[in-house]
């Protein structure tokens, strides 16, 4: 995908995670992006998504904040889902798109089907745990090894059945309790059951008329589309909501989001995918081993033909996390990113960058002249929007300003409110 013009050289740069990790060029098809507000990272994000649509990847945004993928999705003939009271509901143990895929793979290949009906209850206990670990916090008790079991087994009870669990039915399997559940977590009798299950009845009551209470405590209202080019999961409704709210929405749309993925591959569909997730730190620092359980969940771009990108302003957030196993966890997401893309960035953020990607001193010294204007002129553009610093690898780093077409501005334009509407100037990089 064209992403603009190199900086000292002037020819054309382009990008793209999927080809050049197939041609060997990269180790891995995970981008990370890091900049200051403003500058850009979303913009490059759409060039991407866009650039990944045009050549036949999936695009999938999930859990956007802000809702500023979805005009781009609209344009590109796909699906966009508001997630908000008052508007649609995801029911976050739905099989989804995995579930969608049962019924063919159970003519086709039971073999196959079994593995997959594994592969749901994974993710279903994955992320009730998560859920979980939110609704207790920063300072709440750790699951136990008896929660955990009794979780697993009142799903295992539930998926007997053709319907999908939601929620208030798990608490119920736990509450009324009976020989399989008091097995599964090897209570001596009803008392030692209810001693060693009330803890992990109660937080569920607490997600279910606190943390996700309209939200993701019902049958799912707006199914995901297999078939569009691109989804995007919009929680923008949610964003000035507490942050165990946002966390758990951002976990809830992540494993739905991540379950169509692995239902296509289930399939033998191998389409290439592009995954989008901004804000990933405001969920991972709302209780200690969410670090771990969104880890199973977007595993995806350890596979050839999955491509993610993770956006954050400041690896501060990463410093933020609840534990030092957390953060040092974290830092795997970045690790795990072959290619890091970054804005204007002060000084203070290269040095926190520099202990996980090391810069010349030449290449923080560019980056950081794109963070301040010189002067105090009004009318003029930010000198770092639409500049970044392209590093793969051990390699020197590729600097180059992207300019946008008039219809990108339409679409990827996101400060008409800061600016009163103004149209974006056309000349000066990106219009963010």
């Amino acid at each position: 995908m064209p992403i603009g013009r190199h900086m000292l050289w002037g020819e054309s740069v382009a990008l793209d995670p999927i080809d050049w990790a197939r041609r060997g060029l990269i180790t891995n098809t995970g981008v990370f992006i890091l900049g200051e507000p403003g500058t850009g990272k979303s913009t490059m994000a759409k060039r991407l998504a866009a650039g990944s649509l045009a050549f036949g990847t999936g695009v999938l945004s999930l859990g956007d904040l802000k809702g500023e993928y979805g005009p781009l999705v609209n344009a590109m003939g796909g699906q966009v889902i508001k997630i908000g009271w008052g508007l649609h509901t995801l029911n976050p143990l739905d099989s989804g798109p995995l579930g969608q895929a049962l019924p063919r793979l159970d003519q086709s290949d039971p073999d196959k089907a079994q593995a997959l009906r594994k592969e749901i209850r994974g993710r279903r206990l994955t992320l009730l745990l998560a859920l979980c670990s939110i609704a207790r916090g920063t300072r709440g008790a750790v699951i136990t090894d008896a929660e955990e079991l009794a979780l697993g087994a009142a799903l295992d009870l539930l998926a007997r059945r053709d319907a999908q669990p939601v929620i208030p039915e798990v608490i119920h399997r736990i509450t009324e309790g009976g020989p399989e559940l008091r097995t599964a977590v090897r209570a001596r009798d009803e008392t030692d059951y209810r001693a060693l299950t009330d803890g992990i009845a109660r937080t569920l009551d607490r997600i279910r008329m606190g943390v996700l209470a309209g939200l993701f405590d019902g049958p799912t209202t707006a199914p995901v589309d297999m078939t569009s080019p691109a989804v995007s999961i919009d929680i923008s409704a949610l964003d000035n909501a507490s942050d165990d709210v946002v966390a758990a929405a951002l976990q809830c749309t992540w494993a739905y989001g991540f379950g169509l993925v692995d239902a296509a591959r289930a399939l033998g569909n191998m389409r290439p995918y592009l995954t989008i997730q901004d804000e990933m730190w405001r969920s991972l620092r709302a209780a200690p081993g969410l670090v771990e359980r969104t880890d199973r969940l977007t595993r995806l771009n350890r596979h050839m033909g999955v491509a993610s990108i993770i956006t954050t302003h400041s690896l501060a957030d990463l410093e933020a996390l609840p534990t030092q196993e957390d953060r040092a966890k974290a830092r795997g997401f970045i690790d795990r990113s072959a290619v890091t893309i970054l804005g204007a960035l002060p000084q203070a953020e290269l040095d926190r960058l520099n202990a996980v990607r090391e810069l010349t001193t030449n290449e923080a010294q560019y980056v950081a002249s794109w963070s301040a204007p010189e002067s105090w002129e009004t009318d003029r553009p930010h000198p770092g929007r639409g500049k970044y610093l392209i590093k793969a690898g051990g390699r020197l780093g590729i600097p180059v300003e992207m300019y946008l077409t008039p219809r990108e501005r339409d679409l990827y334009d996101t400060d008409n409110t800061l600016r009163g509407n103004v149209p974006a100037q056309a000349g000066a990089g990106v219009s963010l």
